[in-house]
């Protein structure tokens, strides 16, 4: 027996176990780690490389946004990769190259290979964060995908509270190109070898279905039906995925540009910098609960119309805003908007595979994905423009009242029964 093949024969040697739930688990673990050494510590690194290279705090920051914008491109070749030949191959070489490019990293003295390195991290971050992740929970999971959702990003979610601590005492006390070296070595330990040991492309291959159970032959007239996929041509030509976009989009936009803006806000407002930083953090504490409050509801109610619940919180968060005159209303902005905002990614993940199904699903969300990119690099700017065109927030806040209120709307009026509409079914079943 080979040694990659031991997670398959302990999965069908023990059939109270469904092997979807070792993915979910492996994935919260890989996903924290992930988002943590990529993603949320780099904050910690703005000061102490300006202080040592002497370069301005935007070409450091230029570096991180072109990882994020390269991310979003390179999402659509992954997702198309996704599909056809499952995460294994595409994660683990993901999560490979993400601990050489962070030690890179580490070696930097020049802004080309800053600027290199940074490139290289946004094809990694699109082989490893969510989006991958979100492909295996699609393929192994049909009833269950709202709670495999829900354990993933609670999990996953505290990646900023464990690394940017961790990165920030890393290099207190080995300096920064130090820290790096250790965050690349932990990336490395935890990331490369679940991946290649544990990830499978779909439970079929296990002689199992979707949510566990062994496969039932396909002639059977009680056995289980897969799960119907919409061909990604009709479906991103269709409607409902339009609804969807401008949905997500609009939330997305409306979320970063006042995470972004939400400091200098408040101080214009009156409030000091440390209470301004400190409302500012918390929006991440309650964006942990929204994610276990709306995503198990999805299963319950139409996920649809608890997306649109969600929009609607986050629209009346703003309203909260700017009537806010104290302490208090303040951190009932927090708390109104840290739920909403904190289920706005399992609630897309989700849909999409609810209205095209999985077989299919890393090429259609690829292009949600890059939708997203697109509004996360224009929010922080175009309100940053509007500002000052303007001379005060407060019109850019009513705005972006209109544009979650729209998404709001949007998302109402996405249509699940007609994504459908070009659904195929999906691979028949295996037996064990």
């Amino acid at each position: 027996m080979k040694t990659g093949d031991l997670s398959a024969d302990t999965a069908r040697a023990r059939p109270g176990l469904y092997y979807g739930w070792v993915l979910v688990l492996t994935l919260s673990l890989t996903e924290t780690v992930s988002w943590g050494v990529l993603y949320y510590a780099f904050a910690v690194f703005l000061t102490p490389m300006q202080d040592d290279l002497g370069w301005s705090r935007a070409t450091l920051t230029g570096g991180y946004s072109l990882a994020l914008l390269i991310s979003g491109v390179a999402a659509l070749p992954a997702g198309r990769w996704l599909d056809r030949h499952g995460p294994r191959a595409l994660m683990t070489a993901g999560s490979c190259a993400a601990a050489l490019l962070v030690v890179a990293w580490a070696a930097v003295d020049s802004v080309a290979a800053y600027y290199l390195v940074w490139a290289g991290i946004g094809l990694a971050m699109a082989a490893t964060l969510y989006e991958p992740a979100f492909v295996v929970v699609a393929t192994w999971f049909r009833r269950g995908r709202g709670r495999a959702l829900t354990i993933l990003t609670f999990v996953a979610g505290f990646a900023s509270v464990i690394f940017i601590p961790l990165a920030a005492w890393l290099v207190g006390a080995r300096g920064w190109r130090g820290a790096l070296l250790t965050l690349a070595a932990i990336l490395a330990a935890t990331t490369i070898p679940l991946h290649a040991a544990l990830l499978r492309r779909r439970p079929e291959d296990l002689g199992l279905l979707p949510d566990g159970g062994a496969a039932a032959p396909v002639e059977r007239p009680d056995a289980a039906p897969a799960e119907r996929s919409v061909p990604t041509r009709e479906a991103l030509h269709g409607a409902p995925f339009r609804w969807l976009a401008l949905a997500f989009c609009g939330a997305m936009l409306a979320a970063v540009a006042i995470t972004v803006h939400l400091i200098p806000y408040l101080i214009d407002r009156g409030f000091s910098p440390r209470f301004a930083a400190t409302a500012t953090g918390l929006i991440g504490a309650f964006a942990l609960p929204g994610r276990l409050i709306f995503t198990p509801l999805g299963s319950v109610l139409p996920r649809r119309l608890v997306t649109a619940a969600i929009f609607l919180l986050q629209t009346v968060a703003f309203l909260v805003l700017l009537r806010a005159e104290s302490a208090a209303a303040v951190l009932a902005f927090v708390v109104l908007f840290g739920a909403g905002f904190g289920a706005i990614t399992p609630a897309r993940a989700a849909l999409v595979a609810d209205f095209y199904g999985p077989a299919n699903y890393g090429s259609i969300s690829s292009v949600l994905a890059l939708c997203l990119t697109a509004a996360r690099a224009l929010a922080p700017v175009g309100a940053g423009l509007l500002v000052t065109a303007l001379g005060s927030y407060r019109p850019v806040l009513w705005g972006l009242v209109a544009v979650s209120a729209l998404a709001t709307v949007a998302i109402a009026l996405a249509d699940g029964d007609g994504a459908r509409a070009w659904a195929e079914p999906g691979p028949a079943p295996r037996q064990p």
